[in-house]
């Protein structure tokens, strides 16, 4: 394969890579909470690359050097549900996962079998000294703007907002779960943030503008395919000259 054939494929599979991200985030535009994921193209030029196949010079691929997460907010939505919550301004819930405590911003909760506030997920909330917060399944619930948990006169604890210096170190666990890769970013107390009831963050993915890169991204593959048959066309014309000379 020539340099036009592998520079073909090496932006046929980055575009793959693309179609892929754009489809999952097109796929959660409707979950509350949700970042939609970014790539970042490069170039990706070898040790071997100035031994080009055709002598052409050195040669270099384009790529998706990585992806990366928008943690813009979403549009707030009043759903009037008392278990529904939402951060106004920076910050992440947290929540204790299976293998330790993720952060989120979707604020659709529920009362759990053992008591506790809870994600859909099961995972239960953390408040304040990173502990669960039980509540009585049978009483309203009233959460103010500072994250305090009410059942009628009894505080039964506060619902804590962290934040991050850098958002670098956060990692997608699930649709709207991050996790903290970076130990030495410590989260701390959000700060000017309130809590909303009766409120959800719905996804910050805006479906018109996805769809948009789909379609240009998938007529940039189909670009790229007729480039990789032109190519194989010309090697093979090639090796067809190369048998008549000899002949």
């Amino acid at each position: 394969m020539d340099n036009l054939g592998i520079a073909a494929v090496s932006g046929l599979r980055s575009r793959m890579v693309s179609l892929d991200m754009l489809a999952n985030n097109i796929a959660n535009a409707a979950s509350s909470g949700y970042k939609g994921d970014r790539e970042f193209y490069g170039v990706f030029s070898s040790d071997d690359s100035s031994n080009s196949v055709d002598g052409a010079g050195s040669t270099t691929l384009p790529v998706v050097q990585h992806q990366w997460t928008d943690f813009s907010p979403g549009v707030m939505q009043v759903t009037g549900n008392p278990l529904d919550i939402a951060v106004d301004g920076k910050g992440f819930f947290s929540i204790q996962g299976p293998k330790g405590t993720l952060y989120t911003r979707n604020g659709n909760l529920r009362v759990l079998p053992s008591g506790e506030l809870g994600t859909a997920d099961g995972y239960p909330l953390l408040g304040a000294g990173a502990s669960p917060i039980h509540v009585s399944a049978n009483k309203p619930i009233t959460i103010g703007l500072d994250g305090t948990v009410s059942q009628g006169t009894e505080k039964v604890g506060q619902i804590q907002v962290v934040d991050f210096k850098s958002t670098d170190g956060l990692q997608k666990v699930g649709s709207a779960g991050f996790e903290n890769t970076t130990p030495a970013v410590i989260p701390t107390p959000a700060a000017n943030s309130q809590i909303q009831q009766g409120k959800l963050e719905g996804s910050n993915v805006a479906v018109s503008e996805a769809a948009m890169r789909l379609v240009g991204i998938m007529r940039q593959s189909e670009m790229l395919q007729k480039a990789i048959g032109l190519s194989g066309e010309m090697d093979s014309k090639s090796i067809q000259e190369v048998a008549r000379v000899g002949a």
